[in-house]
């Protein structure tokens, strides 16, 4: 039987452990992706971009939630490396295709194996049944947190019309 404070206590070695999971898994992959040559905030855009064929800089702001300011700096320095190209819309002028070059599609593909090697080590030892176990349980925390942040924003929603 269960009582508060050792719910408490298991609840924060839970957020331990995925705060944890999370700071290892970056250090991992981002050495594992060093490989590539590509930083790890540029290295995100060329995946999105390799996903997502002639996207424009304002859609992958979007699609990333980061700003344009942000996206047209680590553009520059990919264009820069070779691995994407800018073209001008041709019904807009303000708008630019990005196109991801053959270097920027041979990156790609050399993170799509590394991801999948590394994805392949992390689950080591586990079952189907264990992963969709955990599939479950992280969605639901995931869904927990979707909430709170719809909470946050409705409050600050109603701060400002104050």
């Amino acid at each position: 039987m269960h009582n508060d404070y050792s719910d408490k206590i298991i609840n924060k070695k839970i957020i331990h452990q995925l705060i944890s999971f999370t700071i290892k898994l970056k250090k991992v992959m981002q050495n594992y992706l060093d490989e590539t040559g590509v930083f790890h905030s540029q290295h995100r855009l060329l995946m999105f971009i390799s996903h997502n064929p002639d996207v424009s800089q304002n859609a992958i702001a979007r699609s990333m939630d980061v700003s344009p300011a942000t996206v047209a700096v680590s553009l520059k320095k990919l264009e820069k490396g070779g691995y994407i190209k800018r073209e001008m819309n041709e019904e807009d002028n303000r708008l630019n295709k990005i196109i991801i070059t053959r270097k920027g599609n041979e990156v790609a593909k050399q993170s799509r194996e590394i991801l999948e090697s590394a994805d392949q080590k992390v689950f080591e030892g586990f079952t189907e049944d264990e992963k969709a176990t955990l599939s479950v349980l992280l969605q639901k925390l995931n869904d927990n947190l979707a909430r709170m942040e719809e909470e946050i924003k409705l409050k600050k929603r109603k701060d400002l019309t104050r």
